[in-house]
């Protein structure tokens, strides 16, 4: 069986995310990549007789579970299951078989005692009430948050989910503070006719199943691939010497971007050698105080404090002598000595973003004349050369061929005078 794409077998496809032109059942394909994990034990034989019967199962929304195949079925990855629920029973896709799950029970502390059995393979009838089921789930969302809306509670509905059979469905809601929905389940109960039950998520947890591009221009670690939220602090933002501006450094959910702590060890690493920011020097022209850092060129920008504008870039390793100086009792020299940055230089455009005229060719002047293509010097003695050695009588006959072949310039024609006398007079 497969989840309708035809290769939920085949490791070497992606059914994609949500956010892609993938496939539309991504939320039970067996090659989802954000859920499923890599068996690199897949081609290697068991060194022992008996074969693990533990087999990992995943639903709708990124929830696992672990089961017993005490029917000791053949499965696979992507295969549809119909497994055991309370009450009822559900219906999932096997992601992970063999000896792997026992390493990802013990990542996530889950005990075998706890595990369900798996009845059997789904037939076509439990795929049918399964598909059925999961095209009603968007509308009975919107009608979910209709009755919310209307009790007035401060809640929002994320996300509805329904069992394999039908008999039960989860809503997933996010909210700032507690609610009373104790009555919202007496609604929901009596209009959908099945048992209710409420799940709270984090706004993390939202962001990860609505999907979205981040401000990186890709799709949003949390709905890709990221499973695990860990606590972003402000000081993650302070030892990464960015601006504590909460438009840019909060993601889509409206928290701290998680991205914040990818870096952050190699921050706090790095930072171990600094001095402390708050170092002030005791120089022979005054006290001079911590500008800013520079992590990855482990430099140190001090200033005056009756001079604030000059800014003077020193190495840590020149600092520390420094500290040591003033803990002596010795003062340091002026900041001068170091290396000088220039004061408040105004800053060069490079690429003419203030200039108008940027995207306008400049226009070539008609009186310019053409340069030589070749831009080769002519060799002055070898011309002379080359004219001693001609005869002195060519050119005299290129003189007479020229006049030669001038056309002979024409007389003034002239009118002559009519000399005949008039019979009449």
């Amino acid at each position: 069986m497969s989840c309708g794409c035809k290769t939920s077998g085949d490791s070497t496809h992606s059914c994609g995310t949500k956010s892609e032109n993938g496939c539309d059942k991504v939320d039970t394909c067996g090659n989802s990549y954000k859920l499923s994990v890599f068996d690199w034990l897949s081609n290697i034989n068991n060194p022992t007789s008996t074969a693990s019967n533990l087999v990992e199962v995943r639903f709708k929304n990124e929830r696992k579970s672990f089961y017993k195949n005490v029917n000791k079925l053949p499965l696979n990855i992507g295969n549809i299951v119909t497994v055991e629920s309370s009450p009822g029973h559900d219906i999932g896709v096997v992601s992970l078989t063999g000896e792997l799950v026992k390493i990802q029970m013990k990542k996530k502390k889950f005990s075998e005692d706890a595990a369900l059995k798996i009845y059997r393979h789904a037939n076509q009838k439990d795929i049918d009430v399964w598909q059925n089921i999961r095209s009603k789930e968007e509308g009975i969302k919107i009608e979910a948050r209709k009755i919310a809306t209307s009790l007035g509670l401060e809640m929002k509905i994320t996300d509805v989910e329904f069992q394999g059979d039908g008999s039960k469905a989860i809503f997933y809601y996010t909210a700032e503070n507690r609610v009373d929905f104790r009555q919202l389940i007496k609604e929901y109960a009596a209009t959908f006719r099945i048992k209710i039950d409420m799940r709270q998520i984090g706004f993390r947890q939202e962001a990860a199943k609505v999907g979205g591009i981040g401000s990186c221009g890709r799709e949003l670690c949390c709905s890709s691939w990221l499973t695990d939220f860990r606590s972003v602090n402000t000081n993650a933002a302070r030892y990464q010497q960015l601006s504590i501006n909460p438009q840019k450094l909060a993601g889509q959910c409206g928290k701290l971007k998680c991205c914040l702590n990818y870096e952050l060890d190699s921050y706090m690493d790095a930072l171990s050698h600094f001095p402390s920011s708050s170092t002030t020097l005791d120089t022979e022209k005054g006290k001079a105080f911590c500008i800013k850092i520079d992590v990855f060129k482990k430099k140190m920008w001090f200033a005056y404090a009756d001079s604030p504008v000059a800014w003077y870039d020193m190495d840590i390793s020149d600092v520390k002598k420094y500290i040591s100086l003033n803990k002596k009792g010795e003062k340091c020299p002026p900041l001068e000595d170091t290396k000088p940055v220039d004061t408040l230089s105004k800053p060069v455009d490079l690429i003419q973003e203030n200039n108008v005229n940027r995207f306008e060719k400049p226009k070539r002047s008609k009186n310019k004349k053409p340069q030589n293509r070749n831009n080769k010097p002519e060799n002055p003695e070898r011309k002379t050369a080359t004219t001693e050695q001609k005869p002195q009588q060519k050119p005299q006959q290129k003189s007479n061929s020229s006049e030669n072949q001038r056309p002979a310039k024409r007389k003034p024609f002239k009118k002559k005078p009519n000399n005949k006398k008039d019979p009449d007079a």
